[in-house]
């Protein structure tokens, strides 16, 4: 396998997390089946949580909470309780709806980053991305429509 170039290094990992992300669909909504979508977001946060702890500690990378920049510890606060309100909504989604319905609309997230990393975070996408991002938001749009 030929290394992936340091300036597409980003790509290869974003492609990577969307592969992951759609397993994730899949198998939480096999997981599913008879378990309240609640309990199955605490059970999975669990194994995350295993599993990254055993990864930094292995790779060495653990580091002294207390020793985190206070902006950083609010920030990834932050992000954490983000992230826990977005993987309730979704597995209530999943448990509810079809997950080649839901992941898509999911999605819907893209546009929001994109909107958000320009009013907050001073990224100009171009007219291109913009286009591409438009897409995006227009599938949300089309899935959204009643069958």
């Amino acid at each position: 396998m030929t290394p992936v170039p340091a300036a597409r290094g980003w790509f290869f990992w974003a492609l990577s997390s969307a592969g992951f992300a759609a397993l994730t669909a899949i198998f939480a909504k096999i997981g599913l089946t008879g378990v309240d979508s609640d309990f199955a977001t605490l059970f999975r946060t669990g194994v995350i949580a295993l599993v990254l702890g055993a990864i930094v500690f292995a790779t060495g990378k653990w580091q002294d909470p207390t020793t985190l920049p206070p902006k950083a510890i609010t920030f990834l606060v932050l992000s954490g309780l983000a992230t826990g309100a977005s993987w309730l909504c979704y597995f209530r989604a999943l448990k509810m709806g079809e997950a080649s319905r839901v992941a898509p609309v999911d999605k819907l997230s893209v546009v929001l980053v994109a909107i958000f990393a320009t009013a907050f975070l001073g990224e100009r996408p171009s007219v291109r991305e913009w286009v591409g991002i438009a897409m995006v938001g227009s599938g949300v749009l089309v899935l959204s429509l009643r069958r």
